[in-house]
């Protein structure tokens, strides 16, 4: 039978172990029979392995045009690093202070465009050239150095000041050569408005496969290596504490639990005083793994919870995997309501508990209601009735987008 045309998936941060991305990543490359990974910045060891497993052909970019491409890439990171290095401080002029972030968004455009050149190269015009974490910046200069490709952008954190700007209308036409895909409607809109002639598209990045889900042997066995009663109840908080995550309401409802709990932190980065404060607490039985994490571990903490907390600050509206990872994985979930769209989407869930954004009184009592009252498990089929496709489907529809673009 003859091979799928070529898929070619681009992760720029395919160094970092575990993740949201990692396991997107690795997911499509098993279900497709013709995969090239491109990673310009290498793979973690176990991502390398899996991708291995799935006959994936892992690589960075290769030939003369990328290779001076992928140097500029390197060169702008580096005086990107050292930017934020020498302009840290608060006394500089915001202006100053941006000016790394915005050479480390051409650095990032370079290294896209020098990725989608070596896929191109090693596979030919029939291939699917899809960026899985894009930069959210230059889209057009990234389709005019590299070629025609997909690009997913998960958030928008750095915008375009006036340099960026000029050097995005004049590699405007390159616009044409690409379709971004945004996982959440917030996001599109953002988008929209800040790149009215880019093509867009809504489309979930993360995936569930049934055969992700946790087993009653599973739990058991991972609670048992942890140390975790059969009748303690048990949260985890994966993934560590960026800005956009709220450690402060569950600092306040930890504080005012009266019955034991066991909580598990899991991932990177961690904040150190928190962690400590919460060891002290007289109810807080605490397990910490400091991250970057393999998913082997990362699915051991979910299978020894009887719940995921997802605590987020208001406002926040990009995809979560966190919230795509209990549903795959079926562990129940409580989520703030910090995305009116997500909380729409997961209200009426049995195996969902909502709590008001900031809350920690609430939260609280959730917590404590988890050792009488545990939440019923996700059904199998949760991922498909929220609209999370499965690693297949995701591939078919992303090689069915470039042959309509």
């Amino acid at each position: 039978m003859r091979a799928p045309a070529a898929l070619v998936l681009i992760e720029p941060g395919a160094h970092r172990p575990g993740g949201h991305r990692d396991r997107a990543l690795t997911a499509l490359a098993a279900v497709h029979g013709n995969v090239v990974v491109i990673a310009p910045h290498g793979v973690a060891e176990a991502t390398r392995a899996a991708l291995e497993v799935a006959g994936a052909r892992v690589t960075g970019p290769a030939g003369a045009a990328p290779a001076v491409l992928a140097a500029a890439g390197t060169y702008a990171a580096a005086l990107a690093a050292a930017g934020r290095r020498a302009f840290s401080s608060r006394r500089w002029p915001r202006a100053v202070r941006r000016l790394p972030h915005q050479v480390m968004a051409l650095s990032r455009c370079l290294t896209e465009a020098a990725c989608v050149r070596t896929g191109r190269r090693l596979t030919g015009p029939a291939a699917t050239v899809v960026v899985l974490s894009a930069s959210e910046a230059l889209h057009g200069a990234a389709g005019l150095l590299g070629g025609r490709h997909l690009r997913f952008v998960h958030e928008l954190v750095t915008t375009e000041d006036t340099a960026l700007r000029v050097l995005g209308r004049l590699a405007r036409r390159g616009e044409r050569r690409v379709v971004v895909l945004a996982p959440t409607g917030a996001v599109h809109d953002d988008l929209a408005r800040r790149f009215p002639r880019l093509p867009l598209k809504v489309r979930p990045f993360a995936v569930a496969d049934p055969q992700d889900r946790l087993t009653d042997t599973d739990r058991q066995r991972a609670r048992e290596a942890f140390g975790i009663p059969p009748d303690a109840a048990s949260v985890c908080l994966v993934g560590g504490w960026w800005p956009y995550k709220d450690p402060d309401v569950t600092d306040a409802a930890l504080a005012r639990l009266d019955a034991p709990l066991h909580v598990l932190v899991a991932g990177g980065p961690p904040a150190h005083a928190l962690l400590k404060r919460w060891a002290a607490l007289p109810h807080v039985r605490l397990h910490v793994w400091p991250g970057p994490l393999p998913e082997t571990v990362i699915r051991d903490v979910y299978a020894a919870s009887d719940a995921a907390l997802v605590a987020r600050r208001p406002g926040v509206a990009k995809e979560s995997g966190l919230v795509v990872d209990a549903v795959r994985l079926g562990v129940p979930l409580i989520v703030s309501d910090h995305d009116p769209v997500l909380t729409k989407t997961l209200a009426g869930h049995g195996w969902v508990r909502l709590f008001p954004a900031g809350d920690g009184a609430a939260l609280a009592d959730i917590l404590r209601d988890l050792a009488w009252s545990p939440l019923p498990r996700p059904a199998a089929c949760a991922g498909a009735d929220l609209g999370v496709p499965t690693a297949a489907a995701q591939a078919v529809f992303l090689t069915e987008l470039k042959e309509s673009c």
